[in-house]
């Protein structure tokens, strides 16, 4: 197993544990929020997805799925094209009602995309610098390591409250 793999496993957990906590739940469900400042199902996995894509296509220096492939115009919500859920406050987080299969097609679009860019890559090509603004300089591994930390935080929220409304 090389470095490429290992991305590409941990990016394929994120995928597994996405899919277990949208699976058999309705729109209603994946907008419920379990309390008034509570984030739902939907707004994270729209916000992982988002960040995933946002992240990995400017590293790979390609276009965003969410454009690209026409879901920000699926998805009908009322931000920008660039809004990944950063900044969002409660009345961003009800806007995202969504059906199951509307999330998982889109999750599942950016993470095909997101594993064919690390499957590509060499140990040697994870050392390589990506964002300057920060001190100690981003390289490219340690940008994708923190994706999917990231995701999988989001992703394990989103668990977590499919359960509570499981147990309801």
């Amino acid at each position: 197993m090389n470095s490429a793999d290992v991305l590409a496993d941990g990016f394929g957990r994120v995928r597994e544990t996405v899919h277990e906590a949208v699976k058999g739940l309705t729109a209603e469900q994946l907008a419920t929020r379990l309390d008034d400042k509570a984030n739902t199902v939907a707004w994270l996995v729209w916000h992982l997805t988002r960040i995933q894509d946002d992240h990995v296509s400017e590293v790979a220096d390609t276009e965003q799925v969410w454009t690209e492939q026409g879901w920000y115009d699926r998805f009908g919500l009322p931000f920008s094209a660039s809004a990944t859920g950063y900044g969002h406050r409660a009345k961003d987080v009800d806007a995202v009602r969504v059906p199951a299969k509307l999330l998982l097609g889109y999750h599942d679009a950016v993470h095909e995309r997101t594993a064919d860019f690390v499957r590509g890559l060499r140990d040697s090509d994870l050392d390589a610098v990506v964002d300057e603004t920060w001190t100690p300089p981003v390289t490219l591994g340690v940008r994708l390591v923190s994706v999917i930390s990231d995701d999988l935080q989001h992703a394990g929220q989103a668990a977590f409250i499919r359960g509570v409304l499981r147990r309801r």
